[in-house]
């Protein structure tokens, strides 16, 4: 199961957002629908998702019908909050949104249509493991709407997927991959390291196979053990060792490095694309804190301000809006100070960086520190920006942290 919900104040029944809090015209308008279903739980995952025997009354052939609901609720909220405003971005997550047929994944689709609408040229993605992958799978995906898929391969490695819990046929990512570009799918490939035993040769075995399939954009993201997995219970029993600091780095040194000579530019810490145009539209929405609405258990929200996140069970999901109710488990909304505060966390993640101006003004003389360390692109400081240098962006969070405790 994933980590407890955080705190927050109650949310409404009817999930209305305070008078404060109206919606800007100008400010994009992203939709996630969290999918919360797996076969197995791998032993890293701390996300919200449930096997067939963690249901509890729940039905996953329900699933499609309960989250529509919330998506109805979701578009009084909003109309009631200002303007309306298409998606730009759809993002089927996980969970394996592929457990569900195809047809499912395609209504909620057409109900985000039909509640918001959606641009013409929307950035659309579905999270896949490569086992669940078909030809009839991407078609009716393709045909839906779907441009893009993002294929779970983690490694290339027999021993990393098993210390990974990972169960996917490897050989399948390329049959995934094939499957979707033949569909006119953009297509991502995930990737994971510093997995207990995973060398720094395993790691390059990895990432020349992830760059053999051509993707057009690469995730690539250093295991972190979160508390209450399977994974931080064996460390702690000292069954296998904790990743290794030094090794990670020099994983992600030796991936960037591959990724650059493959004609991959890195555009946020953990993500790189062939090109501007193939970036994840969805994710960078995020990390320019744009709007957004989660649909599903456990799922978080951000709009106007105002942030709030769902029950964590499905059972419990359902109910709630069986009987009308809001799914939403707390909320809160955002102060000046944790909005500045949650703008140097994401927005010094991403190529761009942030305007040094957007600092607080004791913040802004640690700039020239960072430069002088290594950790801050010198050119692009006189310039007026933050941007990360590839040691910076090793050490992202001690930027941080220097920009937020002038």
């Amino acid at each position: 199961m994933a980590s407890r919900l955080p705190l927050g104040d109650p949310a409404p029944h009817d999930g209305l957002l305070p008078p404060s809090a109206r919606v800007d015209a100008d400010t994009d308008f992203g939709v996630y629908l969290h999918v919360p279903f797996c076969r197995v739980r791998c032993g890293y995952c701390d996300f919200n998702t449930y096997t067939s025997t963690e249901l509890r009354g729940a039905r996953q052939d329900q699933y499609a019908d309960t989250l529509l609901d919330e998506v109805a609720l979701a578009r009084d909220v909003l109309a009631d909050a200002g303007p309306a405003r298409p998606a730009r971005t759809v993002f089927f997550g996980g969970g394996t949104p592929t457990l569900l047929p195809a047809g499912d994944l395609a209504r909620m689709l057409d109900g985000v249509r039909d509640a918001f609408g959606v641009h013409d040229d929307a950035e659309i993605t579905v999270e896949a493991n490569p086992d669940t992958v078909t030809a009839e799978v991407v078609d009716r995906l393709a045909v839906a709407g779907v441009t893009r898929m993002s294929v779970g391969m983690q490694s290339a490695v027999p021993h990393v997927l098993a210390a990974l819990d990972r169960t996917h046929d490897r050989e399948n990512v390329g049959t995934a991959v094939e499957l979707a570009r033949g569909a006119g799918l953009e297509v991502s490939v995930d990737l994971i390291y510093g997995a207990p035993g995973e060398t720094l040769d395993d790691w390059r075995e990895s990432v020349e196979t992830a760059l053999s399939h051509r993707p057009d954009h690469i995730s690539a993201y250093a295991l972190i053990v979160e508390e209450g997995t399977k994974l931080h219970r064996q460390i702690a029993r000292g069954d296998v060792v904790a990743p290794d600091d030094d090794l990670q780095a020099d994983m992600y040194e030796l991936a960037d490095d591959a990724f650059q000579a493959a004609g991959l530019e890195w555009y946020e810490v953990s993500n790189w694309s062939t090109s501007v145009g193939k970036r994840s539209r969805h994710n960078l929405a995020y990390w320019r804190g744009t709007d957004w609405w989660g649909f599903g258990p456990g799922a978080h929200s951000h709009v106007a301000g105002v942030r709030w996140w769902n029950v964590k069970h499905p059972a419990a999901y359902a109910q709630r809006l069986a009987s009308g109710s809001s799914p939403a488990a707390g909320r809160e909304t955002l102060d000046d100070g944790q909005r500045a505060l949650e703008r140097v966390l994401l927005q010094t993640r991403i190529r761009e960086g942030m305007p040094t101006a957007e600092l607080a003004a004791a913040a802004r003389p640690a700039v020239a520190g960072l430069v002088a360390d290594g950790l801050v692109d010198g050119r692009a400081a006189i310039g007026g920006r933050v941007v990360l240098t590839r040691r910076g962006r090793l050490l992202a969070d001690a930027v941080v942290h220097a920009l937020t405790e002038g």
